[in-house]
């Protein structure tokens, strides 16, 4: 059966240059050559929602099920490179948020990822290119399976997603017409989950609602409590 828009995959993958330098895995043996103490485990994601390198997915769709050797172009990776992200940042920006720039090193900016190139002075030149923009990229990837239960489905959407294993339970609607998930999670996260309100429509089909259990101590609402006994009169 060929893999459709939506379907959810488990796959062991392994991506590197087209010169053979390995820069992402899940198999152990791969992962191993990068960080010795990165753990190797299944990745399960959405197929065509951008879970994944978009030029994978694109190729992933119509495929069977098994081994399959994707070559992409920088276009359809990460990018050319862009001669203007490599900027010329102030020292003080470093000392000011207490980082001591190192050459080579990769450093976050606000939520940008750049390398610094050289220091001079009072000046940090950094590269924030993807560190494989501008290369052509293989990767070598196996579809295990298919995932078909919803509930396995939603465990992958949260480890993916939230990285965290949240409490959840799919009960009807209130018509009776659809599915909602109703997700069990402390307040902090409440406001979190709800912005992933779309999106959980859109790939399951179904609502998302959050609720907050009481604190402990604190009695529950009475329709939780279940229907109160009847005394009998005598």
């Amino acid at each position: 059966m060929k893999l459709q828009k939506k379907d959810f995959i488990e796959i062991e993958f392994t991506a590197k240059t087209k010169e053979g330098n390995i820069f992402d895995s899940n198999i152990k043996e791969d992962i191993e050559k990068i960080n010795p103490e990165i753990k190797a485990k299944p990745l399960i994601f959405c197929l065509g929602e951008d879970m994944f390198l978009k030029g994978v997915e694109d190729e992933l769709i119509g495929k069977e099920i098994g081994k399959h050797k994707i070559e992409l172009s920088p276009e359809k990776a990460f990018g050319k490179r862009d001669a203007k992200l490599v900027q010329m940042v102030p020292r003080k920006v470093f000392i000011e948020h207490k980082i001591n720039p190192i050459q080579g090193a990769m450093l976050n900016f606000d939520g940008k990822m750049g390398k610094v190139l050289s220091i001079s002075g009072g000046r940090v030149l950094v590269d924030f290119n993807h560190p494989i923009s501008g290369r052509e990229v293989i990767y070598d990837i196996e579809v295990k399976r298919k995932i078909t239960d919803i509930n396995e489905k939603i465990k992958a959407f949260n480890d993916f997603i939230f990285k965290k294993d949240f409490k959840f339970e799919i009960k009807d609607t209130q018509n009776g017409t659809s599915k909602k998930v109703i997700y069990e999670a402390d307040e902090k996260f409440k406001a979190f989950l709800e912005m992933f309100k779309d999106k959980f429509k859109e790939i399951f089909d179904m609502e998302l609602e959050v609720k907050v259990p009481a604190p402990l101590g604190v009695p529950q609402k009475p329709e939780l409590l279940g229907k109160k006994k009847e005394i009998k009169k005598e």
